[in-house]
């Protein structure tokens, strides 16, 4: 013989499902809550990204400049972009600096070396970062222009 629930027990049982529909529920919505703010954090790593990878541009184009250190002016790269100096001179991008001569070890004494400091910066998304590099350049003979 099948027993039927009594009036106690059927409000225990709904009680108990309101409880597992809350628990259910209150996941669901962390899950959303999380998964928005993991978004999130990918989207500003890849902006942080793609401004570095700007400033490496922007030393590469001071490299390839060289032994002119004429400042690079703020350069678009589709949505980033790059210039020479800190992330504070986008407005008026910096020189590059010459640095001084130098003899190197295995080239004779008519020969020399100059440095040179890069620094560039780039952005994305309202990320900016900034990379420095020193560079040496030559060898230059006796007399040229560029050992003077």
């Amino acid at each position: 013989m099948k027993k039927s629930m009594g009036k106690d027990e059927r409000g225990v049982a709904m009680v108990v499902a309101l409880v597992v529909l809350l628990v259910l529920t209150l996941i669901g919505f962390s899950s959303i809550n999380t998964t928005t703010f993991e978004s999130n954090i990918s989207g500003n790593e890849r902006c942080g990204t793609d401004a570095f990878y700007a400033a490496e541009a922007g030393l590469q184009v001071g490299f390839n400049q060289l032994p002119n250190t004429a400042a690079i002016a703020a350069t678009a790269l589709g949505d980033a972009s790059y210039w020479s100096g800190t992330t504070k001179d986008k407005a008026a991008p910096k020189a590059l600096t010459a640095g001084g001569l130098y003899k190197k070890e295995g080239y004779d004494v008519s020969f020399s070396f100059r440095t040179y400091g890069v620094n560039a910066a780039g952005d994305s998304g309202g990320a900016v970062k900034e990379v420095d590099s020193k560079v040496s350049y030559g060898p230059f003979s006796s007399g040229t222009s560029y050992n003077n």
